[in-house]
């Protein structure tokens, strides 16, 4: 059993290349786990209850339910552009399973004896929904994103996260929970080492203007939007009604993944850990954290409005070149600059003139001399001067070097094993030149039959491999060896 999330994006404005990322990432975990024949559940949504989103409703002159449905619209949306395959979806302001998912967690928690009422002073950051000490700031501003935090006196209900420093660190320790890459890890557990705080878990009601889940018992607060929203992991599940998918996909023996941003690691990594211990969950098994794409060196961001609409991109180049870019060029660690121009040129190289074009030419001359079949002889080929060792062993290689390389989020190390198998073949074709030998009254066909056929054979291979990075692009390509007239399957942009 494979459960992969996302996290819950704010919907106070429109999604930008960022969440794309994330998105595709996810999916294509979901879409390799299911290839491999693994029963799998993908869940993404919104989180609709951020003190953000009642400010961008106000700025709008809006009721902030017609606000917040309209722009997680807009987030929905992204699963027919980016062609995701999520198995479920959930808005936390409306969807009927979360409200009383994250009530029954609250009454567990409280029943451990984690929660007391305490009166606070701190910074708060409205765009991150956070307290920040002072010596977390960075010249007095927000490191995430950019501006003054304000000084908010507030009482309100804490969580004893300190009493759970020792059990997460445990949990990541001991392996139970991982968290990927190594250096993320090394940075929640240097987190560990300073100790944890106890943190605010609620907002006064008139301060979010009655916006969000009330805490039980205490309709004068509200739960705080990161509470709430860590929670629907679980709540799509039916955690408060004992459900089969909960006992399957999260109580099981299964894998529980979640795909976040390294800006939010803290909440994952260690406030929602803190969350389940207290309510005597199973913790999630593995933590992918990724890092930022930036435009001109800076982060993309809703709040500041330096964004890049995948949408736009989308109907600009089309899905398999965004998700390619997202897959193959982005780092498992660092930021990554995105520039139109690079996801342009990562498409033709890899792509239009890669598999796109190995593939068109062996279908191309399989059709000329050979009526499209390929040769049912499975020996390996050798010619004067070339044989197919080297791609057959490539191809034989493939899936468990994309199993191991996705097995650590790393996108980038599994499309440059597709990428190498392709220039293998292509290097064995140029090598044997077959059209010449097709073109000799005096050539061996039968050799060209068997080299063509190999090709197809790998191209096959690499097709199946390709399938969770781009699925359309992957699906044409996989018709065109099966028979179809041969066409270029991936477009040569400009």
């Amino acid at each position: 059993m494979y459960y992969v999330t996302t996290a819950l994006p704010y919907v106070n404005a429109a999604p930008h290349l960022g969440h794309a990322l994330e998105f595709v990432q996810a999916d294509v975990l979901a879409r390799h786990r299911r290839l491999r024949g693994q029963p799998v559940r993908f869940l993404s949504g919104t989180d609709d209850h951020a003190l953000k989103n009642v400010l961008a409703a106000r700025r709008a002159g809006e009721p902030v339910a017609d606000y917040v449905s309209t722009a997680a619209d807009r987030f929905q949306a992204l699963q027919d552009v980016l062609d995701l395959s999520c198995d479920d979806y959930i808005r936390t302001s409306s969807d009927p399973r979360h409200r009383p998912g994250v009530e029954y967690l609250w009454e567990r928690c409280a029943a451990a004896g984690d929660f007391y009422r305490h009166t606070y002073t701190g910074l708060y950051c409205v765009g991150c929904e956070q307290f920040y000490e002072p010596d977390s700031l960075v010249e007095g501003v927000c490191p995430e994103h950019g501006v003054q935090p304000e000084q908010v006196t507030e009482t309100n209900w804490f969580f004893r996260l300190s009493r759970y420093c020792e059990q997460i660190r445990d949990a990541i320790t001991s392996g139970a929970l991982t968290i990927n890459p190594a250096q993320k890890r090394n940075e929640v557990l240097a987190l560990l080492d300073q100790g944890l705080q106890d943190f605010s878990v609620s907002r006064p009601a008139d301060r979010a203007g009655g916006w969000g889940i009330p805490v039980p018992q205490d309709p004068a607060q509200v739960i705080y939007v990161w509470w709430d929203a860590l929670t629907n992991y679980v709540t799509a599940l039916g955690v408060d009604r004992d459900s089969e998918e909960f006992e399957s996909w999260w109580a099981g023996d299964g894998e529980r993944v979640h795909v976040i941003g390294k800006g939010i690691t803290r909440f994952h990594a260690v406030y929602w850990i803190g969350l389940l211990l207290s309510a005597g969950l199973p913790l999630p098994t593995t933590i992918h954290v990724h890092d930022y794409v930036n435009v001109g060196g800076t982060k993309l961001s809703k709040s500041t409005g330096n964004i890049v609409d995948p949408v736009d991109l989308v109907d600009a180049y089309g899905t398999d070149a965004l998700r390619w870019w997202i897959t193959r060029e982005v780092p498992l660690l660092g930021d990554t600059e995105f520039t139109a121009q690079r996801l342009v040129q990562a498409y033709n190289t890899d792509l239009a003139n890669g598999i796109g074009n190995l593939a068109n030419r062996t279908t191309t001359l399989l059709h000329k001399y050979y009526d499209g079949q390929p040769c049912t002889d499975d020996e390996p080929v050798v010619g004067p001067t070339w044989d197919s060792a080297g791609l057959d062993s490539a191809c034989t290689a493939l899936p468990s070097n994309v199993d191991a390389a996705l097995g650590t989020a790393d996108f980038r190390a599994a499309t440059a094993h597709l990428v190498a198998a392709v220039g293998i073949a292509n290097q064995l074709l140029n090598a044997a030149e077959p059209w010449k030998r097709l073109k000799d009254p005096d050539g061996d066909t039968h050799l060209s039959h068997r080299l063509l056929s190999r090709v197809a054979r790998a191209c096959r291979t690499i097709a199946t491999e390709l399938t969770p990075f781009c699925p359309a692009g992957a699906a044409r390509l996989t018709a065109q060896l099966e028979g179809a007239p041969p066409v270029p399957v991936f477009v040569r942009l400009t």
